[in-house]
């Protein structure tokens, strides 16, 4: 999950934005605040057409037919659902919402003994900050490669919380039955196998990565997270019971704000699976915004093929009226270019592009 960097980085002075909360300063500091185009707008009256599909994970295990149309649509339209009767004890749930948040309000002190290092992404700080005048995020991460386990880096899995990793264990363990099991429902949407993505990806990559966005005295200014697509096949993301809306995703030239509903999941395509279904089903670009007086929290898990296989996009997905858009390649090339690039929307993914002859 997290390639050392072959140079050292120099990323400047990061300030932690609860400590900054903390100290209430009179303006938002230089680095946090973006350029006028990146700065987000208050769409307002936004039509209920543009809720993000939601999927009954039960109707899909009975293989109702009109669902796996709806989860086909959710794929090809938005890249993005919400998924009900998800199969996750709502325990299990609640609790690592729980201990994530015990995380993130322990002393700063506490939480630097598990320091992300400039150009990784395990650990607490700020990831994919690769200079000193790049803009920042207001947001506190804490990330942790979790499956296999030779990803795992044990110094930054903390002490406290003293549940903290048994919690995270168990969440993992069902996270990855669930993401195994949307696979194949996604599979056989699109007319494949049910078991092909399990096969295609070997022993699965899983991380996670906990975010908590605190209060901010100028959200118009800031960007809770900047725009991106993920690297992964799935992405599921937990979203803190009594959180302000934060999450946007980009649906044409509008950015949607995306509504929690009450005990689901919100679950996105990576650009993993675009390359594999070869564009049929799009990885989307998303971001976080702030608040001037809540914060959020979310705990987001990132689902992919082992670092050892080998990807393109897949034969029965490719004819001539939809032609190769995307190379083969090594996965564990494309995680660490997609780790060691700061986050600017699907720019990743040219990495796996096949550049038409016309482009300019």
């Amino acid at each position: 999950m997290a390639p050392v960097p072959s140079l050292p980085i120099k990323v400047g002075h990061i300030d932690d934005v609860q400590e900054l909360r903390k100290a209430k300063p009179a303006t938002v500091p230089e680095r946090f605040i973006r350029d006028m185009a990146d700065r987000p707008k208050v769409v307002p009256n936004l039509s209920s057409s543009l809720d993000i599909p939601i999927i009954d994970l039960s109707k899909l295990m009975k293989t109702d037919k009109d669902e796996v149309m709806q989860l086909k649509t959710a794929c090809e339209e938005w890249g993005f659902f919400q998924v009900l009767n998800h199969g996750i004890d709502l325990n299990v749930v609640e609790d690592i919402e729980n201990v994530a948040k015990d995380f993130f309000m322990l002393p700063l002190q506490e939480k630097q003994k598990y320091p992300m290092a400039p150009g990784t992404v395990q650990g607490y700080g700020q990831a994919f900050v690769f200079s000193e005048n790049q803009k920042l995020d207001w947001c506190n991460m804490f990330a942790l490669g979790v499956e296999p386990p030779c990803i795992r880096n044990p110094k930054l899995w903390p002490s406290k919380p003293v549940n903290f990793r048994e919690t995270l264990e168990i969440y993992s363990r069902e996270v990855r039955k669930l993401c195994k099991t949307l696979l194949k429902y996604i599979a056989v949407s699109l007319g494949l196998k049910g078991g092909v993505f399990e096969e295609m990806f070997g022993v699965a990559v899983q991380a996670v990565r906990m975010n908590y966005y605190p209060p901010c005295s100028r959200p118009d200014l800031v960007l809770g997270l900047s725009p991106h697509s993920d690297g992964s096949a799935l992405t599921v993301l937990q979203q803190g019971k009594d959180s302000s809306v934060g999450l946007q995703i980009l649906k044409g030239q509008t950015w949607v704000p995306v509504q929690p509903i009450p005990n689901a999941l919100v679950i996105n395509i990576g650009d993993t699976l675009e390359v594999l279904t070869n564009g049929k089903y799009k990885s989307v670009e998303h971001r976080a915004v702030t608040h001037k007086e809540r914060d959020r929290l979310s705990i987001v898990t990132f689902y992919a093929p082992s670092y050892d296989i080998e990807l393109g996009p897949m034969a029965e997905l490719v004819d001539e009226k939809n032609p190769c858009r995307y190379r083969r390649y090594n996965h564990g090339e494309y995680s660490k270019h997609y780790v060691t690039n700061k986050l600017q929307g699907k720019r990743t993914l040219d990495f796996a592009k096949i550049q038409s002859k016309t482009s300019n």
